[in-house]
């Protein structure tokens, strides 16, 4: 049984769009790209490396496909631009043919029936970055196994969100945390029970 653990970058006020640049994701007017990257920390990269150190596949949405596609070959160098290039890469997409990343595979119809039969083969941890449209289809039908959320001091106003409205209700058990002196918080989340409303 194979683990989906997503790593996602948030404001306090729970944003995850374009983190790390401002052309990642400029839809609907968003100016602020590039905000995680104004927090450079020694201890986020120490958990970066441990992350990325063993065995694991990508599983990304078609967004962050394009976008580390366009960027992590032509840096096989960099100790994340080599582990993201030896990884399988299962994509979301209505576009398989234009895969050109090397061990890169489609996943569309039903996602959600295909990435339970995925999760049930023998192989590495499935790491979901970014990919905020995605996460939305695993969030809704119950697939992520845990929350890497690492969460920086500022508040964005506005953007896309990883809880965005209409997710299901749930409880959330913390089993790790790390505050580092820029001030990020790396937190490590489990879902737990499905939240009930008051009697």
């Amino acid at each position: 049984m194979r683990t989906i653990i997503a790593i996602t970058q948030l404001s306090l006020d729970g944003v995850m769009q374009s983190p790390g640049a401002p052309e990642e994701d400029p839809s609907h007017g968003f100016k602020q790209g590039g905000w995680f990257m104004r927090f450079p920390d020694k201890h986020l990269q120490r958990t970066i490396h441990q992350l990325i150190g063993g065995r694991f596949a990508l599983l990304l949405g078609r967004r962050t496909y394009d976008i580390f596609a366009g960027f992590w070959p032509r840096h096989d160098d960099n100790p994340i631009g080599k582990a993201f290039n030896r990884a399988d890469k299962y994509v979301v997409t209505h576009q398989p043919k234009s895969l050109a990343w090397d061990r890169s595979q489609a996943i569309g119809g039903n996602v959600v029936a295909k990435l339970r039969r995925l999760k049930k083969t023998q192989g590495p941890v499935l790491h979901v970055w970014g990919s905020s449209e995605l996460l939305q289809t695993l969030i809704a039908g119950d697939l992520i196994d845990e929350h890497r959320l690492w969460i920086a001091p500022v508040v964005l106003g506005k953007g896309k969100r990883l809880f965005e409205e209409g997710v299901p209700p749930r409880h959330l058990t913390l089993v790790k945390s790390l505050r580092t002196p820029s001030g990020l918080l790396l937190n490590t989340y489990r879902p737990g029970k499905k939240l009930k409303p008051p009697a």
